[in-house]
This record gives structure tokens, C-alpha cells and sequence, in this order.
């Protein structure tokens, strides 16, 4: 069947929606004119519709370029290709836009590469035509190659600079926990890791999201590029604030489930220090957030590789200093001005609905509005167990050590899996379509298939793996130069402490990379929901192993004295 034949049958079967054009025998196309129903256009957000317009325009259909020739990289096909593509894509686009608003693979839908949300085929049988077609030495949109050393550099200054963060909380940790509030309020220690685990929740999984989108070229617009960016911080102030509320909660519950004791002045201090301590210090991270992926962006650096850590670089330190100065500052108020407490509380969560009605205008933080909070308040669950461990850790004298490594810990083990986690989730947006996996990926999951191979992510899991232990022995060394902690550094110390941390870091790009697989298997977007299980798995595990190496260690006996001083 002739391109003109095939044309008029596609504009009979559309009927008055889409009128095709076609020109004489000799003149291939000339023009097409393309009239969406009202219904769509109330579907499709005008700056979603305005980039789709503008992608269709940059199709000059009256030229006739020559087989093989290049533009921006990518290889000019000849008319009747050209042709049998646009129309493939009038053809299916009521299908994709309707699969967009019943909502399968909503999650993922807005981040797909460009050349699945214009609708070109991006199944195996085309793929194949066209690398026939193209021949060897054609020119093919990739993703970039990175070296084994170039990926570790520009892994390495973000991940120290992210370690000296959490070895800066750690230290502010240890020095706050002799202040009133936490002397007698001690259910703040179940709060710690549940909001240090919001940069997992929330600011790893903004940058890994941005991050994508980056790699994916949907942030190649500036009206796209800013429409993600507003509804995606809108978004996190909603998730942060209810988060927060959540996480004060299951302090008070799991503070009163050991002792049977309740007050409601605590109980309001608790909820005040979290709503506040969420809503500010999400604020101020994403903001420098979102400055760190558009500044990679113009570097040519893979957002990949640098925004997770430097997430997390700051944002254990912004976080607990703002819990501790809130929570003291409540607490002194606490007997003069009792009703302070409720007030700041009430301010905070006055102001979700403003941040609801702004993630709310566009596609992708909409979605994510409704579907997003089970891996968020699931995470904030996880780590508030660990917060428990630490609370009970804390109250036994001969364990007080443990404090100013436990941020340390959770936050490099929950660092070096997000940037896996990440890259992993690019990985499958750039070559896969959603439900469908590489090859690698099916079937039982075993360690090797993470570690053992040539692939970008094995590179990268086995240069995250080769970081936590000298990693691990800089920021020790940084805490005993600072004179901080009540351990000192013996062998057998450093080695118990060691084999924790190595043991959490591959446990955790284990299980990365069976859940990513698994969630884009599912349908759902790696980006949005596996880093907030696997940050909060993290601190859990980099809790609860520390726990036990301290308990250990007390009870061979280290012949440190300074242990529990």
C-alpha cells in the first residue's frame, strides 16, 4: 500500500479530527494539519501541548534532505520513513494520552526520553529496522559513556563532601544530646532518624527525579524545566509536612509502648519541633537542590552522579541543627507559654493547602500527589524502628558512644545507594519501556548480578562498594581529630565498625538493585519510590548494626576505658 493511500485511510478512520494532505506522486508531503477535540484539550496541560507543538513544527516535511545526512546527531530519514512515522504517531496519540489519564505507568509517564512521549516506536521490531537502516556508522542518540575513572571522580568530591556533612551532624548529635530537651524529653531521639531520613524521602528522590528528567531531555525546554520545579518543591513542602506530623506520632507511640507514660506538653512539643524542623529544612535543601542539578546540567556533569550526595551533604547537619534549636526553644517556653507549641504547629499545617493547589498545576507532582505517600510514610516507619534502637541505645551509659557515628553511618550507607538507585532508574527511562526489563534483570535475583560485570551499573556498584571503607576511615579519623565522640580509635574498634559499615553498604546496593527492577517491572517509577525504602533501610540497618557492634565490643572488652565515658 502506497504512503498516500495509507494517509487517506488514516484520515477516513480518524474522521474530522485529523485531516491529512497529501500532495501529487512526485511531491512526498506537503503539509499536515493535526485538530485535537475539545475532550484532549482539557486532558493535556497547555505547556505539555505547547512543547508537543513545537517538536512537530521542527519537522520541515516540505524538505528533502538526503539519505544519511546528520542534524544534531541524529540521521535524516528519507520521505517515505519520515512518513510511515508521523503517522504513526496521529495514529496512537489518543491511545498514550488515554493511557496517561487512567493512570498506567502514571509515575513514570512524564519522565519517559523524548522519543517515546512523541510517539515514536520504541519496540524490539523497530529498533532493529531502523539499526538495519542506519547501518554501522550512523550516529544514535545514547546515553554518554562515562570511564570507570571518570565515574569515580566525579562521584568522589560529592560523596566526601556529603561524608564531612554527616560527620558534622554526628558531632552537633553528640553535643546536643546533653541539653534539656533531650534529657528529658527523650522521644527527639525517635525523631533523629526519622527526619534525617526525610533527605531520603524527599531531597534524594527530588534530585533523583530531576535528575532523570535531566538525562532524558525533558528539562530542555524552560517552560518545562520550571513547571517540574515548582510542582516537584510544592510537592515535597506537602509530603515534608504531613511526614513530619506522621513521624511525631510514632515518636509519641513508640516513646510511650516501653513505659506506659503520656504527656500532652511533650506530645505538642514533639509535633511542633518535627512539622517545623520538616517544612524548613525541606525547603532550604531543595532550593540548593534544585540550584546543584542546573548547575550540572550547564557543567556537563551526570546529575547522577553529584545530586544525590550533596543532597545529603548538608542535609543532615541543616536538619538536626534546626530540630535542636526549635526543640530547645520550645521546651523553655513550655512552662511560661504552654500554647507557643500548638501555635507553631497549627501555622505549618495551615499551609498545606496552598502547597496542594500549587503541585497540583502540573502532570507529574499531580500524580505523584496522590500516589506518592506509601513509600514516603512506609520510609518514615522503617526509620523511625531505627530511631527506636538509638533512643534505647542512648539510655544505657556504658552505649552513649554510639551517637556521633550513628549519622555518619546511616547517612554514607544511604548516600552511596541513592546514587546507584539513581543511575540504575535513568538507566531503565533511557532503554527500556515501562513493565519491560533488561535481559540481566530477569529472573531470581543473585548477588553476583550486581557486582560481577562490565555494564555502567556494575562499574558503579563496584566503585561505590570500594569507597566505604576508606571513606569510612576518613571520617573517623576526622572525628577523632576533632576530639569528638567518647571512643577512641583502637584496632579492634575500627575493624567491628568497619565490617558494619562494608556489610550495610552491600546489603543495600543488593537489595537497589533488585527493587528498582522490580518497581519498573511493576510500573512504578524507581525515581519516586525506591530510594525512600532504601534510605530508610539504611538507617535502620546502619542503626541496628552499630548497636550491635557497640554492644560487642562492651562485652569482650575493648580496653578502651574511654567506651560509654
Amino acid at each position: 500500500m502506497s504512503i498516500q493511500n495509507l494517509g487517506g485511510a488514516l484520515g477516513e478512520s480518524l474522521g474530522s479530527s485529523l485531516t491529512v494532505r497529501m500532495s501529487g506522486a512526485g511531491g512526498g508531503w506537503s503539509s499536515l494539519s493535526v485538530r485535537v477535540a475539545s475532550v484532549f484539550q482539557t486532558m493535556v496541560p497547555t505547556g505539555y501541548t505547547r512543547l508537543q507543538d513545537e517538536r512537530l513544527a521542527m519537522v520541515d516535511l516540505a524538505a528533502k534532505p538526503e539519505p544519511g545526512s546528520l542534524q544534531n546527531g541524529f540521521r535524516q530519514e528519507t520521505p517515505h520513513m519520515e512518513g510511515r512515522r508521523i503517522l504513526d504517531r496521529a495514529s496512537r496519540s489518543s491511545v498514550t494520552l488515554s493511557d496517561c489519564g487512567d493512570g498506567g505507568y502514571s509515575e513514570m509517564e512524564p519522565m519517559l526520553a523524548e522519543r517515546r512521549l512523541s510517539g515514536e516506536d520504541s519496540d524490539k521490531e523497530e529498533e532493529e529496522e531502523d539499526c538495519e537502516e542506519e547501518g554501522p556508522g550512523s550516529d544514535v542518540s545514547n546515553m554518554p559513556k562515562e570511564s570507570f575513572l571518570a565515574m569515580t571522580l566525579q562521584i568522589l568530591l560529592p560523596f566526601l563532601l556529603a561524608g564531612f556533612g554527616t560527620v558534622s551532624a554526628g558531632m552537633v548529635l553528640d553535643i546536643v544530646q546533653h541539653w534539656e530537651a533531650f534529657q528529658y524529653i527523650t522521644e527527639i531521639f525517635i525523631l533523629v532518624p526519622a527526619l534525617l531520613g526525610l533527605k531520603g524521602n524527599l531531597e534524594m528522590t527530588l534530585a533523583s527525579r530531576l535528575s532523570t528528567a535531566v538525562n532524558v531531555g525533558k528539562m530542555d525546554s524552560p517552560i518545562e524545566k520550571w513547571n517540574l520545579i515548582i510542582g516537584n518543591l510544592a510537592l515535597k513542602q506537602v509530603q515534608a509536612t504531613v511526614v513530619g506530623f506522621l513521624a511525631a506520632v510514632a515518636a509519641v507511640v513508640l516513646g510511650w509502648i516501653p513505659e506506659g507514660k503520656f504527656q500532652m506538653s511533650h506530645a505538642v512539643l514533639l509535633c511542633s519541633s518535627s512539622v517545623a524542623t520538616a517544612f524548613i529544612a525541606s525547603l532550604l535543601q531543595g532550593i540548593i537542590m534544585v540550584g546543584v542539578i542546573v548547575g550540572s546540567k550547564k557543567t556537563g556533569i551526570n546529575p547522577d552522579n553529584v545530586a544525590t550526595p550533596i543532597a545529603a551533604s548538608f542535609g543532615d547537619l541543616i536538619t538536626l541543627a534546626i530540630l535542636a534549636g526549635i526543640s530547645q526553644g520550645l521546651y523553655k517556653c513550655l512552662d511560661s507559654y504552654p500554647y507557643v507549641s500548638s501555635l507553631v504547629c497549627a501555622f505549618f499545617m495551615c499551609l498545606t493547602p496552598v502547597w496542594i493547589v500549587i503541585s497540583s498545576k502540573h502532570p507529574a507532582s499531580r500524580t505523584l500527589l496522590y500516589s506518592g505517600w506509601e513509600p514516603v510514610i512506609t520510609a518514615m516507619v522503617i526509620s523511625s524502628i531505627g530511631g527506636l534502637i538509638l533512643d534505647k541505645t542512648v539510655s544505657d551509659p556504658n552505649l552513649v558512644g554510639i551517637v556521633v557515628y550513628t549519622p555518619v553511618i546511616n547517612g554514607i550507607g544511604g548516600n552511596l545507594v541513592a546514587i546507584q538507585s539513581s543511575r540504575i532508574s535513568t538507566h531503565l527511562h533511557f532503554h527500556c519501556a515501562p513493565g519491560e526489563v533488561p535481559d540481566e534483570a530477569k529472573g531470581c535475583y543473585y548477588p553476583c548480578r550486581t557486582f560481577c560485570g562490565t555494564g555502567a551499573n556494575h562499574r558503579s556498584a563496584q566503585v561505590l562498594l570500594l569507597l566505604v571503607i576508606p571513606g569510612h576511615l576518613i571520617f573517623l579519623y576526622t572525628i577523632h581529630l576533632m576530639k569528638s565522640g567518647h571512643t577512641t580509635l583502637t584496632p579492634i574498634f575500627m575493624s567491628v565498625y568497619l565490617a558494619a559499615a562494608l556489610l550495610q553498604v552491600l546489603l543495600l546496593l543488593s537489595i537497589a538493585d533488585w527493587m528498582v527492577h522490580s518497581m519498573w517491572r511493576n510500573g512504578k517509577d524507581p525515581d519516586s519510590f525506591s530510594i525512600p525504602y532504601l534510605t530508610a533501610l539504611g538507617d535502620l540497618l546502619g542503626t541496628a548494626l552499630l548497636a550491635l557492634s557497640f554492644h560487642f565490643l562492651w562485652l569482650i572488652g575493648d580496653q578502651d576505658g574511654d567506651v560509654g565515658d
